[in-house]
């Protein structure tokens, strides 16, 4: 069974850093993105963070969090990291990491929502001004 635990949320101050993780077990294989996602306050959708795909570990961002965010994987405790920097108020959410393995026409992941297989049930980041 595909399990995904997220960890690491809290309260932080406007500026500051926090790092998430994401403990992923239950995969027999490394065909498969994980992926960060956050739903903020009243959103009806999850927004995608970051990529990474665990077969060769290339890296996708949604081109608003280039620069603040970076995902990162340790394999060996199979756990993929969201370290968050300059942290803003709007940056309070829930955060969820997700795990797909559709692939596009170019033999790269898809990494939006819909394509999820597998999802965590989310930590919440509140970041005060």
């Amino acid at each position: 069974e595909v399990q995904l635990v997220e960890s690491g949320g809290g309260l932080a101050q406007a500026g500051g850093s926090l790092r998430l993780s994401c403990a992923v077990s239950g995969f027999t294989n490394d065909d498969h993105a994980i992926v960060w996602f956050r739903q903020a306050p009243g959103k009806l959708q999850p927004e995608e963070v970051a990529c990474i795909s665990s077969s060769d570990g290339s890296i996708q961002y949604a081109d608003s969090k280039k620069g603040r965010f970076t995902i990162s994987s340790d394999n060996a405790q199979n756990t993929v990291f969201l370290l968050m920097t300059s942290l803003k108020p709007e940056d309070t959410a829930v955060y969820y990491c997700a795990a797909g393995s559709s692939l596009d026409y170019s033999g790269e992941y898809y990494c939006n929502a819909a394509a999820m297989d597998y999802w965590g049930k989310g930590t919440l980041v509140t970041v005060s001004s």
